[in-house]
């Protein structure tokens, strides 16, 4: 099988439990995944801490932080944190930031009049810091004066700065400030091609996509494990995802059929469940990951399910080409065939 410019990477769940975290970074490298990323969530862990722990008991692996809001930290002491870490791991770590979900930072008291201004703003400065440039900003939300990071506290090389977002306003501002998207899951092809239309990039752009996933020799018990975790795609927030598939209309239709998020999920038709998880053989998920790099993504990013997440990332380590936790793994490991 031809592999296609991308890489693959596995998230750790936000709700991992704190005693399986080393665990799970330490496998995933030895595993030969390409990139393993934290979720900064409200009311689970912080994602620069996860970052950090994740980041010095490995020694290979690229960790991305998915994502910080916007709102919720400043962005000069964000930059010092993130320029810490990429000095102390060089090459090894990407930051996403994003709005956060509305009713969370609504919650914190901490959704701005204009998200769109505030997440050009944040990114923009982010990078300027990174960058070693001295900033004089004085925008809207961002105010700074005169800030430059010490030339001793700077990494050789800035650590990419990409927009965790969806909806084509915000996607159109992650094109023209952002190193890379991170394009929350469901990711189909549909969605990218279209996504990317939003974006409309002008210079070299990272398109980092999320999706659930299973491997099982048995297709149908991948498919059941990925089905509960996509009761949530016909909601509202989610409608950029599955507004470009052709069974839009009629998932939409089975909603509203449905009592609740667990009846609709349990009805959704096995071809749907495919289209909208990476789920199936190992040599059917790596067929749905070249359909993925051929659309433009450029990071897939596979999200294990529960119950037991060690579990299901010992199952998809058959995706990228399987090594026993503790084995010298190669930096280039090949694509199976």
């Amino acid at each position: 099988m031809t592999r296609h410019n991308g890489t693959i990477g596995v998230l750790l769940p936000r709700d991992t439990p704190a005693r399986d975290i080393i665990t799970f970074a330490r496998r995933a490298e030895a595993y030969g995944f390409d990139e393993l990323w934290v979720v900064e969530d409200l009311g689970y862990r912080g994602g620069l801490a996860q970052a950090a722990t994740v980041l010095a008991v490995t020694d290979r692996i690229r960790v991305g932080i998915g994502l910080l809001p916007a709102a919720a930290r400043n962005v000069a002491f964000t930059a010092m944190e993130v320029a810490t870490l990429a000095q102390l791991h060089p090459g090894r770590i990407d930051v996403a930031v994003g709005h956060g979900m509305p009713a969370w930072m609504d919650g914190i008291g901490a959704w701005p009049a204009s998200p769109l201004t505030l997440l050009a703003e944040y990114i923009s400065v982010l990078k300027e810091l990174l960058s070693g440039r001295l900033v004089h900003h004085d925008g809207r939300y961002l105010r700074i004066d005169g800030l430059r990071l010490d030339a001793g506290s700077l990494p050789e090389t800035a650590p990419a700065v990409l927009a965790g977002v969806r909806g084509p306003k915000s996607l159109a501002v992650s094109g023209e400030v952002a190193d890379g998207t991170v394009l929350a899951e469901p990711v189909t092809p549909a969605y990218v091609r279209d996504a990317l239309t939003h974006i409309s990039p002008t210079r070299p752009h990272r398109l980092v996509a999320y999706n659930v996933a299973a491997v099982d020799d048995d297709p149908a018990v991948a498919l059941a494990a990925v089905r509960p975790t996509l009761d949530v795609v016909a909601e509202p927030d989610w409608r950029p995802h599955v507004a470009p598939l052709p069974f839009h209309d009629d998932l939409l239709a089975l909603r509203s059929r449905c009592d609740g998020p667990q009846e609709f999920a349990a009805a959704l038709p096995d071809d749907w469940v495919r289209q909208l998880a990476v789920a199936g053989t190992p040599d059917q998920a790596r067929s749905r990951l070249e359909e993925l790099f051929a659309a433009g993504v450029t990071s897939a990013v596979l999200t294990p399910v529960g119950p037991d997440y060690l579990a299901s990332l010992d199952a998809l380590a058959a995706v990228p080409g399987r090594a026993a936790p503790g084995d010298a793994v190669s930096p280039a490991r090949p694509w199976p065939v």
